[in-house]
């Protein structure tokens, strides 16, 4: 029998988050055409490439005070992999609802913490695949997609290797952050001047909306128009979307301040959870969807020179390593509502067309767990030159979710156009 694994603190962390109101897990909704394959197709595939995956047959055990991972064992995929019974297939809201209803459950401790469900859509057939996400992250998530569902022509990028503590550019590059960590915590832990809309008590309940965006036109119009990242207008065109909401719904709004989580996976790691983030103020009152490109483009800049994310990891981590006391405390600062409302993520997936079974991928969204007092989480990934948006809220904070999504769409046709 295969040792013990204890939990990372990042994964510890993680599973002690779930509770009465907050699921922990992420999802990915895998949409497919007609001839989409069946549940036990599906099951037949997926025990053949069980193995490329060994993280998906871990167990929790130990005990509460001290959770390891247990390898190895059997996996009932009669229980993992299931068919949603439906009378018949679902329409795009029904869909929505659907995964709204999948993802307010809880995975069972005593399997392995994973969960494929085939949802029958109206266009062909929905797999929505819940991972808890103390056992791995959107990085993580993706490089189980590719082991498990994803036909070998498909490909997903790996994230930008970690530079080695010895190389002389990372020792220069942390003499730089140390000259510059006042700026850091001027950045980092700086408040909101304003209350959000999205700042309040949680309930079990959510909501989900989906988006589609071209990723070739806004990766060029970023580029040309302010010399700016995909990432840069990920964020701005989601600021034009959050503000639309606003102001039809709540009036002015000066700015929203996002979080922005950053992979520090490195090709090869088996770590399920590695990354860390950088804090950015979304200018809402800004009406033009140009101008407020270049506000974020000039924001993330700042806090990308600066290595913000490796920051804020290194003094975390070395936090943890003085007092675990001391980390939880700087934790809870990090996750008041003032410091951040929003979280948006955004992962590279595929970059080539991919199938499962021989079926296309039509469109592959990501959906990631609300935090108390943060009501609204936005998760991107990119898949064969689409960019897909999922919303997630609590519909008892943020009404009509579908609405914002939608706007996404809208902004993104301006910034084009």
């Amino acid at each position: 029998m295969d040792a013990e694994i204890p939990l990372s603190p990042e994964d510890r962390a993680i599973l002690d988050l779930e509770g009465p109101t907050i699921a922990g897990h992420t999802c990915k909704v895998v949409l497919m055409g007609q001839d989409a394959p069946d549940v036990d197709a599906l099951r037949d595939s997926i025990a053949t490439r069980l193995d490329a995956a060994p993280q998906l047959r871990w167990r929790l055990g130990g005990s509460p005070d001290a959770p390891v991972w247990v390898p190895g064992g059997e996996v009932d995929l009669e229980r993992q992999v299931t068919l949603v019974p439906l009378d018949a297939p679902l329409d795009e809201p029904g869909l929505r609802a659907e995964v709204a209803r999948l993802f307010e459950q809880r995975l069972d401790r005593e399997r392995p913490l994973w969960q494929l469900d085939v949802v029958p859509y109206a266009n062909g057939a929905a797999i929505v695949w819940r991972i808890h996400h103390a056992l791995a992250d959107g990085t993580m998530a993706m490089r189980f997609a590719q082991a498990l569902l994803w036909d070998a022509v498909a490909t997903t990028p790996p994230p930008a290797a970690a530079r080695p503590h010895h190389d002389p550019e990372h020792a220069a590059a942390d003499a730089r952050r140390r000259r510059h960590l006042a700026g850091f915590l001027a950045r980092e832990f700086s408040r909101s001047r304003e209350h959000t809309p999205f700042d309040g008590h949680i309930g079990r309940r959510r909501e989900i909306a989906f988006a589609r965006v071209e990723l070739a036109p806004l990766h060029d119009a970023a580029r040309e128009k302010a010399d700016a990242t995909v990432n840069d207008a990920v964020l701005a065109i989601v600021a034009g979307a959050l503000r639309r909401w606003v102001l039809a719904r709540h009036g002015h709004l000066g700015e929203v301040r996002v979080r922005v989580p950053v992979s520090l996976h490195h090709e090869g790691d088996d770590e399920g959870n590695r990354d860390s983030f950088f804090a950015v103020a979304l200018p809402l009152n800004e009406p033009d969807p140009l101008e407020r490109l270049r506000i974020v483009h000039a924001e993330t800049a700042v806090r990308k020179a600066d290595h913000d994310a490796e920051t804020m990891d290194e003094l975390l981590r070395d936090l943890g390593a003085i007092s675990p006391r001391l980390r939880a405390f700087a934790d809870r600062i990090e996750s008041s509502p003032r410091r951040f409302a929003v979280n948006v993520s955004n992962v590279p997936g595929p970059r080539t067309p991919v199938s499962v079974l021989g079926v296309p991928v039509d469109e592959l969204h990501s959906i990631a767990e609300i935090g108390e007092r943060h009501a609204l989480r936005v998760a991107v990934v990119s898949v064969a030159g689409l960019l897909c948006f999922g919303f997630c809220a609590d519909p008892g904070i943020v009404e009509d979710l579908q609405a914002m999504a939608d706007g996404v769409v809208a902004e993104a046709e301006l910034l084009t156009a």
